[in-house]
């Protein structure tokens, strides 16, 4: 390695254009840039801590061409290992190194996986409603837009909140502050209304449109073996996280009771938290995150395994992982046989402008575009203008004051 290949800094951006982000910017001796995605949503300091005092200072003087070497160094060499919060640090650093290697190839990422195995990247969004007719008005405007798949979610009759819909316009989970907000859930109630309001969705959509819907980790086996089994009729593409998959055991009780495609895995954050689950087909759909789980290599290991048991890899992609993990995850889909779909819940405008992206959604499906690298570039000063501000997921209780899955 020459002096000129060398990694000479990394440092640490927070910003919040409409919301928060922590985004590594890794700067080698000949100046080429390459941009990570650390943002782990509610905890963002401490990625941001783990990163500036433990991974930048170890960076500095290493071969940006040895990814790999950089990955297994920075994953075998801390005793302490795994978990969210060291895994997005550590995807955010493989991130910025493959954003140089493919500046320095002058090629996207996609080109250095292998090249595109499919022209676009299918993807699904979000409507929701809290009346039924609500719903399906957001389904319409769903499909004018394009899109062939749609995440559905509904208020509860005697809930005031309900994961994924708000009373009004849009729905952003996180709430500004120190202090998360307490909501009150109700399974019985949830299993009562969901099946009929999935049930007339479907009618009002007809049987071309994908429809997916999230339980969001909050039945119990037996609970969600019967919502797989009444949503049946519904015909959906996926029911994501039935029950807290921290137990994979579990779902064996769902296998049993349904035929409902199951998606699971948003929160895990390493290929071996899945092992079981695509190795006994206890899932059809994987969906860790590109930035949580490890960043590319982590999540092309994740890929090939899953192939062999004809498990599909849809990334997580909600508005609290920036651009810049949207654009890796695209060129990993264009990339990867077994990808299935990619959730796409769209950014505020001003995080558009902070974080200038090569990558594109048109008509329902995504691409990462052509330029060098992950195609992501950060203004900087713009996101200097956007100060950091504390913000935190809502926590769940049951209606006798419990604690329960949010």
């Amino acid at each position: 390695m020459s002096a000129a290949d060398r990694i000479v800094a990394a440092e640490v951006l927070l910003t919040s254009p409409g919301r928060n982000y922590v985004t590594l910017k890794v700067t080698t001796a000949d100046g080429l840039t390459g941009w990570g995605d650390a943002t782990l949503n509610g905890r963002e300091l401490a990625v941001a801590a783990y990163l500036r005092e433990h991974l930048c200072p170890q960076l500095v003087g290493r071969d940006p061409a040895r990814i790999e070497d950089t990955w297994q160094y920075l994953y075998r060499g801390a005793y302490w290992r795994r978990g969210p919060v060291t895994m997005t640090a550590v995807g955010a650093v493989d991130l910025a190194l493959w954003d140089i290697k493919g500046k320095t190839a002058g090629l996207p990422v996609y080109q250095l996986l292998g090249g595109a195995v499919r022209d676009r990247v299918r993807a699904y969004t979000h409507a929701t409603g809290w009346e039924t007719a609500q719903l399906c008005d957001a389904v319409d405007a769903v499909r004018e837009r394009g899109f062939t798949a749609v995440r559905v979610q509904s208020g509860v009759p005697g809930l005031d909140s309900v994961y994924g819909v708000g009373r009004g316009p849009g729905y952003e989970p996180a709430g500004r502050g120190t202090v998360p907000a307490e909501e009150v859930w109700d399974t019985a109630a949830y299993l009562r209304h969901v099946p009929g309001v999935l049930a007339e969705v479907r009618a009002h959509a007809g049987p071309e449109l994908a429809l997916l819907h999230d339980a969001h980790h909050r039945l119990t086996p037996i609970e969600a073996a019967r919502l797989g089994k009444a949503v049946e009729p519904a015909d959906l593409y996926w029911l994501e996280d039935v029950t807290p998959a921290e137990n994979p055991d579990v779902l064996r009780r769902v296998r049993a009771h349904a035929t409902v495609p199951l998606a699971i895995g948003e929160v895990f954050s390493t290929l071996w938290e899945f092992q079981q689950l695509i190795t006994e087909q206890l899932i059809d759909h994987a969906r860790a995150a590109v930035t949580h789980s490890g960043g590319i290599s982590a999540l092309r290991r994740l890929a090939a395994l899953a192939d062999v048991w004809q498990v599909k890899v849809s990334p997580h992609g909600p508005s609290d992982v920036s651009p810049i993990a949207m654009a890796a995850s695209l060129h990993l889909a264009l990339a990867t046989p077994n990808h299935g779909i990619q959730e796409y819940m769209g950014y505020p405008e001003q995080a558009h402008e902070v974080f200038r992206h090569a990558w594109t959604c048109t008509g329902g499906h995504l691409h990462p575009g052509d330029a060098p690298g992950l195609g992501v570039d950060v203004d900087e000063a713009l996101a200097a203008r956007h100060d950091y501000e504390p913000a935190l997921l809502p926590v769940a209780r049951r209606r006798d004051g419990s604690m329960t899955d949010w």
